[in-house]
């Protein structure tokens, strides 16, 4: 791929400002520079082989997560599934992969450590963003779809387990059909309460935890 398919048609918030190889050990993918024009977010984009408008495109919106993607975290199930979105990706040879930069559902890195600190005394997920003053679930994927439409996907398939990263889609005019994207839990054995919390209290589409 040279340059992604660009949408110069519609509006959008966000733009391309950079856009290089990236070899990983699970291949060869183009990395993308997308900056939002209308705040201070700024989104990496990974994508693999030609993006076609009206092909259904393997699609991940991946909410940063420094603890599971950086440092392995098992407290969570995030890192493995950023891995396990590249591999699928990866082995299809055609995808995308938004890096979604709203830490801890939106509250930043330090109030996720202070969230985790209440976690430690008892507290879920939920709870602990609750009693800091924040909302559950402050994230917003406005953007993400801008980010499809620049790249000219209008038909994905969301790897994903939350159901409104899908509402999102649907309310932006994209197709989008969910597939799943579940993590062992033998691998994440500590995090089983909170994604216990996330099907219970913020209604995830998981099995039975």
């Amino acid at each position: 791929m040279n340059n992604p398919s660009i949408s110069s048609v519609v509006e959008l918030s966000v733009e391309l400002v950079a856009n290089a190889n990236l070899p990983t050990e699970l291949g060869e993918f183009r990395i993308l520079g997308i900056r939002s024009k209308i705040d201070t977010q700024e989104f990496v984009v990974l994508v693999k082989g030609e993006l076609k408008t009206n092909t259904p495109t393997l699609v991940r919106i991946h909410s940063q997560c420094l603890t599971g993607d950086v440092f392995h975290s098992i407290k969570c199930d995030c890192g493995r599934q950023l891995y396990a979105a590249m591999q699928t990706v990866a082995d299809a040879g055609l995808g995308v992969i938004i890096y979604h930069p709203q830490e801890g559902r939106g509250i930043g890195i330090i109030n996720k450590i202070r969230a985790y600190a209440l976690q430690d005394k008892g507290a879920d997920t939920v709870e602990a963003n609750l009693r800091l003053g924040f909302e559950v679930d402050a994230r917003d994927y406005e953007q993400c779809s801008d980010i499809l439409k620049l790249l000219g996907v209008n038909s994905v398939q969301l790897m994903s387990n939350n159901p409104d990263k899908l509402a999102a889609l649907h309310s932006a005019g994209i197709i989008a059909e969910r597939v799943p994207l579940e993590i062992d839990l033998d691998m994440v054995a500590p995090a089983r309460g909170y994604l216990k919390t996330k099907k219970e209290k913020m209604g995830h589409l998981l099995s039975d935890i």
